[in-house]
Parts: C-alpha cells; structure tokens; sequence
C-alpha cells in the first residue's frame, strides 16, 4: 500500500468521527431532535437541580418542578421519596456568603 492511501483512509476516519461528534453535540444541544415538550420562548417546567451517588446502586436526585423541590432516592429495583414539598429560596447575591 501507498502512503497516498493510508492518508487517504486517516482524513476518511477523522471526517466520521467529526461527524459523529457533531452529531452527538446536536442532539444534546436541542434536546434529542426537538422532542421536547416546552415551547421557544416558554420557561422550562422540570429539572434536575443535583444528582449525589450514594453508593454504587443508589442515587440521591433532587428534582425541580414549578419552583418546588423534591428529593428521590433512585434505586436498582425500587425508588422513593425522601422529602417533597421543598420550596425554593432565590440566590440573593448580596447574601451570599455571609453566616446566617
């Protein structure tokens, strides 16, 4: 084989992986092709605020909906609520940092 050829086969395998890696940056930029259900322009309703392993098969997620928090311990068989009803406090940047 020629050089000509093995440049020819590394620039084809860089231009895949480029566009596999553009691909993969859309889907997570627009939300898997705009399967979405939140409108342009409308505030989303649900979120994930923080995710904390407990061990190796638990999970601590705190989820946000309409500016209430709630607090679910996700398991390999079984999931449950810790705490629900958490109302959330805005950050007042003023505040922040100083001992309460």
């Amino acid at each position: 084989m020629e050089l000509e050829t093995y440049l020819r086969f590394a620039l084809a395998l860089a231009f895949v992986i480029a566009l596999i890696m553009l691909a993969a940056w859309g889907l997570r930029r627009f939300g898997f092709g705009g399967m979405t259900s939140h409108g342009i322009g409308r505030p989303r309703r649900l979120g994930v605020v923080e995710i904390a392993a407990v061990d190796t098969r638990r999970r601590l997620v705190l989820v946000r909906r309409d500016d209430v928090e709630h607090l679910v311990l996700l398991g390999l068989n079984n999931d449950l609520v810790i705490e629900s009803g958490i109302r959330t406090v805005p950050d007042d940047p003023a505040t922040e940092g100083r001992p309460a």
